[in-house]
């Protein structure tokens, strides 16, 4: 494919490299959308200025993409929903009941208890996230655990989780591009891919350590010391990516606190979330007669939409909090209505920020820029360094791009005809591509996912994405060098 040179990599680094430098998310990711149409449009700035703005409309000329930037605005409403009936007041009740008998080790175990609650939960990684966040985010700020340290968390075990349990889209999307390539069993090479797939492995492990052990480094350590000492969960100058509105919505007064207001609503957003799949990927099976059931649920369950799927699992869980609420006659439909609206509202930055990173995902696709990427990359091939390059560039792309599916849409047909005419391990190809994209999924500025993580945690998007990032570096550095070393061992 044709690409722009060097000037493809350069929309996504200057917006990355702005948004730490200035905080300024939204502007940032908008100057490097403007830049990158600037440059597909030739140097003509009037003409790149007016294709960024129908870029931008044409975020939503994608049902997916819309799909998902409303389902970031609903869940808003059911956050609203689960803080006003008292759901969270009541969760966090019967937590402390928990931990009473745990005496000093509360900080500890609340964590751990957030790090299960993502790895139970594989069948979307925005709903992973979303989960973990909003059921924990009361007991963080109540036990003064930095909000940074949630968002970490949650980042950490959602596409590391999902990559890892192929029960879901994701892994039906990858054995899709390994059998275009030509991949007869395409699960079977991703069984074996699993204990290579090093940096999901290794991000999920360091969470845990850092949990237990109590040591954190980097900036997490600071903001460690600042809600430890100062009691702040969160930085003076730091912007939450959801509103203080919602995230301060007291319980109704004269009404209970029941944990079940908040668990019915989010266990029931998890559990449609693979009925939705299903559902929406039934089409292409139900004609198949050489499958037996359970080998059409699966198939369907690959093939669904995960736009649809969230969508669809988001609504009925406000629709079966309104009947949960209204049986309980904690709110009358008026209030309903306005909980509805005020927590909407306190996401529209996010769902502004989420068309920002779709449009600057396809800028970077105009551009070329992972196929810029992947082919300077083949100046240092060498059988024994192929599963090094493959993960260090699969990094660079989903970083760059903000996207881990992107990037194995991009690497996978680049890693398995490389690996296959130089001698290498496919499976150690493919996960070594595989390892990279969540790397980016999981730490890019722009990634959808760090975004959600952000929200999700009410904390600085920012914020988060520094704390996070050594981190990040240190699993990617360590998967890097076993890379190096299963490449030798295997080639040799």
């Amino acid at each position: 494919m044709e690409h722009y040179g060097w000037l493809s990599i350069m929309p996504p680094i200057v917006a990355i490299v702005l948004a730490i430098r200035t905080r300024q998310v939204f502007v940032s990711l908008l100057f490097g959308i403007w830049l990158g149409w600037v440059i597909l449009s030739g140097w003509n700035f009037f003409d790149g200025t007016l294709a960024t703005i129908q870029a931008l409309v044409d975020v939503f000329a994608d049902a997916g993409n819309t799909r998902t930037i409303m389902f970031s605005a609903l869940v808003g409403a059911l956050i609203a929903f689960i803080q006003r009936s008292g759901g969270v007041e009541g969760f966090i009740l019967k937590v402390n009941q928990f931990l009473q008998h745990r005496g000093g080790n509360s900080r500890r175990l609340v964590q751990i208890l957030a790090w299960l609650t993502g790895f139970s939960i594989f069948v979307e990684s925005s709903i992973n996230v979303l989960t973990v966040g909003s059921i924990f985010r009361p007991l963080f700020d109540k036990l003064k655990i930095p909000r940074e340290k949630l968002a970490y968390i949650a980042d950490s075990i959602s596409a590391p989780t999902c990559i890892l349990i192929p029960l879901n889209a994701w892994g039906a999307y990858i054995m899709g591009l390994l059998l275009a390539q030509g991949i007869s069993d395409p699960l079977s090479t991703m069984i074996k891919a699993y204990p290579l797939n090093f940096y999901p492995i290794l991000a999920m492990l360091t969470v845990v350590l850092v949990i237990v052990l109590q040591k954190d480094f980097g900036p997490m350590k600071k903001a460690e010391e600042r809600a430890q000492k100062e009691g702040k969960v969160i930085a003076d100058n730091a912007t939450p990516m959801i509103s203080s509105e919602v995230i301060a919505l007291e319980k109704k007064e004269g009404i209970a606190s029941k944990a079940r207001n908040m668990l019915i609503p989010i266990f029931t957003m998890v559990f449609m979330m693979p009925i939705g799949l299903i559902f929406s990927g039934w089409e292409a099976v139900e004609a198949r007669t050489d499958l037996s059931t359970m080998q059409m649920i699966f198939t369907a369950l690959g093939k669904g939409s995960g736009s649809k799927a969230v969508l669809w699992a988001v609504l009925t869980s406000i629709l079966v909090a309104m009947i949960l609420y209204r049986s309980q006659k904690i709110f009358n439909l008026q209030e309903l209505l306005d909980l509805i609206f005020k927590g909407i509202g306190g996401l529209i930055p996010l769902a502004l920020l989420m068309m920002l990173a779709f449009a600057i995902g396809k800028v970077c696709k105009d551009l070329g820029a992972g196929y810029y990427i992947a082919e300077i990359s083949g100046q240092w091939l060498s059988p024994a360094f192929v599963p090094t390059i493959l993960f260090l560039v699969s990094c660079f792309i989903a970083f760059s791009t903000g996207t881990s599916w992107g990037t194995f849409a991009i690497m996978i047909p680049i890693g398995i005809p490389m690996a296959a005419s130089l001698g290498v391990y496919a499976p150690l190809a493919v996960a070594a591509v595989l390892g990279g994209g969540v790397f980016g999924d999981h730490c890019s500025p722009i990634s959808d996912t760090t975004i959600i993580s952000s929200m999700a945690s009410a904390s600085d998007h920012i914020d988060h994405v520094k704390t996070q990032l050594p981190y990040a570096l240190a699993a990617g550095g360590v998967a890097a060098v076993l890379y190096l070393i299963a490449g030798i061992a295997m080639v040799a």
